[in-house]
């Protein structure tokens, strides 16, 4: 039974959410308050947290950094924003922090139990793709100054910790193990999102230009191949 961390001030809207999660089968622990949702992210290592942005304390964008930076002592948790801020901007801001989707208040009950879904079921779905390739997957990889660990979620550059989402991990993951070869858009958003791809959706590209941002310089090694998809050059 998937263990989910709500956090949420508004009490009853997190008792409704409360519901209807256990309702569809999953276990729920809930917060009211940033260090509150750290102590229990860190005690019980949640298969997946839904973070309200505005709380008491610590905001959620905050929470959000330290989950992220605490990631090498374990998985890198999915992360599902609730936000009222609908301005773009921020949307940006909150997957650049580390979210792995985001869904702006109000919101229907039903959207929200399919955001959950597809997030656990993308772990899964990555899981089962990286058992079939027959890929030795805890072994960590290095490229240049990169080092990926599979076991831990962890990503080191030159020694220093990279804060990224799942998402991003699991694309790096991907193009790691085989460098030089080129990866589809319908390939990635399959192996990571779970999702077929449809003409015009952006998901793949707008997760590498975060993840070659996240990367300085070493980001030019992931190559577009135009009208195809991207690939990491041989180091």
């Amino acid at each position: 039974m998937p263990m989910i961390l709500l956090v949420e001030d508004e009490r009853e809207l997190a008792r409704v959410i409360s519901r209807e999660l256990e309702a569809e089968g999953y276990r729920v622990i809930r917060a009211a308050a940033g260090q509150e949702a750290l102590d229990l992210h860190a005690r019980h290592q949640p298969d997946l947290v839904i973070l309200d942005w505005m709380l008491p304390g610590l905001d959620g964008l905050e929470v959000l950094r330290r989950i992220r930076q605490a990631a090498h002592e374990g998985a890198a948790v999915p992360v599902l924003m609730l936000t009222a801020r609908s301005e773009e901007m921020d949307r940006v801001v909150g997957l650049e922090v580390g979210a792995d989707d985001y869904l702006t208040k109000p919101f229907s009950m039903r959207e929200l139990i399919a955001r959950v879904r597809a997030l656990l079921r993308r772990i899964a779905h990555v899981q089962q793709i990286l058992k079939e390739d027959h890929l030795p997957g805890q072994a960590a990889l290095h490229y240049a100054g990169l080092i990926l660990e599979p076991e831990t979620y962890r990503a080191t550059l030159d020694g220093t910790s990279l804060e990224l989402t799942r998402t991003e991990f699991e694309l790096l993951h991907f193009l790691l193990r085989y460098p030089g070869r080129v990866f589809s858009r319908a390939y990635l958003l399959d192996a990571v999102w779970g999702e077929y791809y449809v003409a015009g959706d952006r998901s793949v590209d707008n997760a590498i230009l975060r993840l070659r941002k996240k990367l300085g310089d070493l980001g030019e090694a992931i190559e577009t191949v135009w009208g195809v998809g991207y690939r990491l050059l041989p180091e």
